[in-house]
């Protein structure tokens, strides 16, 4: 067994201290629930129950199914906010799962990270120790993490927080506090979809004389494009006669008219010949 103990302490010192970060996310996760339509479940069928979230938890009916839910979220307050986590949606899955993978999930994980790289700035020996004994890099957190398995009981403690901030609190006043925040991140959202895309990596500018000569070469040697793989040894040939140089050569062959197989045909020629 690996005494790690003090790394588990540390992830849940760093989720309490996010703890405010934590509702708020989950405030704004919410918005939008109480205008979509209510389902449930009847004899294992999904059905409509003509009424909107809101509209049933106004009416101060139960908004999760009997035979819906988690065992854990049962007995909830009407209309509450951990009601609606434990109804089911139009979908068929209940609520909870998409609070956990779109919310507890990646936000332990971040915390998960941010108490990975507090350990390798205030307990370095330590942290370089724990990555040894569970075999990882020290200068990998993340692997360190996944190796530890942190994540899985901090994911029922970040649970836990939420349920005790936001749990017998009606669920149109948790949307009302999340509104702003899920504004920010739709805005968010449209940015990085209107952001521009990186644009493709462009030719090594080092490398400018030495694809100059390899398409020199190609002319002179009148050799078919693209070049097929029984033509390496001439294509071998023909660089050379142009003074190209072996590193030159593997660094240039992505950027020929080569045909399937030659590119590596070359190298290994290359390397037989022990350029």
């Amino acid at each position: 067994m690996f005494d790690v103990d003090w790394m588990g302490l540390l992830t849940r010192e760093v989720l309490r201290e996010r703890g405010g970060a934590l509702v708020a996310e989950s405030c704004a996760w919410a918005v939008g629930m109480s205008d979509a339509p209510h389902h449930e479940r009847r004899a294992g069928r999904l059905v409509a129950t003509g009424l909107t979230v809101g509209e049933r938890a106004a009416h101060g009916r139960p908004l999760a199914g009997e035979e819906d839910g988690r065992l854990e979220l049962g007995d909830a307050r009407p209309g509450s906010f951990q009601d609606a986590l434990n109804m089911v949606g139009g979908d068929g899955r209940v609520q909870a799962e998409r609070f956990d993978d779109e919310v507890l999930v990646p936000f332990v994980r971040e915390t998960c990270r941010l108490a990975a790289e507090r350990a390798r700035t205030t307990r370095a020996a330590a942290w370089v120790e724990l990555a040894d004994d569970l075999g990882e890099d020290p200068a990998d957190p993340a692997g360190v993490v996944r190796a530890g398995g942190w994540e899985a009981p901090l994911r029922i403690d970040a649970e836990h927080l939420v349920l005790a901030a936001l749990g017998t609190v009606p669920l149109i006043e948790v949307e009302a506090e999340g509104l702003p925040l899920s504004l920010v991140r739709a805005a968010e959202a449209l940015a990085r979809q209107a952001a521009p895309a990186e644009p493709p990596a462009g030719p090594d500018p080092s490398l400018i004389g030495a694809r100059f000569l390899a398409e020199q070469a190609l002319r002179s040697s009148a050799l078919p494009v693209p070049v097929p793989p029984e033509a390496s040894d001439e294509l071998l040939d023909a660089f050379g006669a142009e003074g190209l140089e072996a590193d030159e050569i593997r660094r240039i062959l992505a950027d020929l008219p080569l045909a399937p197989g030659t590119a590596e045909r070359v190298a290994a020629l290359l390397a037989d010949a022990g350029w």
